[in-house]
């Protein structure tokens, strides 16, 4: 008899595209927030072909609106040869004036970091982006971080074998 899939199913979980696995290592959120980005045809379809890479984005708030900055969206090579691509422009994201200017004032006056965490297919065909308001961890905090997640491996090595 075949086992039964315990995951969720693909209708519930979003399909994740991207993920900053660097931001969770550098950065401890307090909060987590869903936006969603303006982007042109060329780098959508981009994204459906997995070009692209949100290691080193970060979101910055100017003159009352969001911007994701150094997310590369690499274009693809059968994109129309009148449009111009640039791979890191700076993508507007879309948020509600009170998150606006609640997450201005938390950077502004308590020092709070804006990243990109994750970018994923919303309802629909939307692409939404979830980003984090965080501080950066020193470097003490990170290698307690690194120790638990070895020990969680070992220890799921050990019950393995018994």
């Amino acid at each position: 008899m075949a086992k039964k899939n315990s995951k969720k199913s693909a209708k519930n979980a979003p399909a994740t595209i991207a993920r900053n696995k660097r931001a969770t290592f550098e950065y401890r959120f307090d909060e987590k927030l869903e936006a969603g980005l303006s982007l042109m045809g060329w780098e959508v379809k981009s994204i459906r072909a997995g070009k692209i890479n949100l290691s080193e984005s970060f979101v910055m708030v100017k003159n009352g609106e969001a911007y994701m900055y150094n997310c590369n969206i690499t274009p693809l090579n059968t994109a129309s040869t009148h449009v111009v691509a640039d791979p890191t422009r700076a993508r507007k994201l879309l948020l509600n004036r009170r998150e606006l200017d609640r997450l201005a004032g938390l950077v502004e006056r308590q020092g709070y970091a804006i990243v990109a965490i994750s970018m994923y297919w919303g309802k629909g065909s939307w692409v939404k982006v979830e980003i984090g308001l965080g501080k950066g961890k020193k470097d003490h905090d990170k290698r307690e971080d690194t120790k638990q997640r070895e020990w969680a491996i070992e220890k799921a090595r050990v019950m393995k074998n018994k």
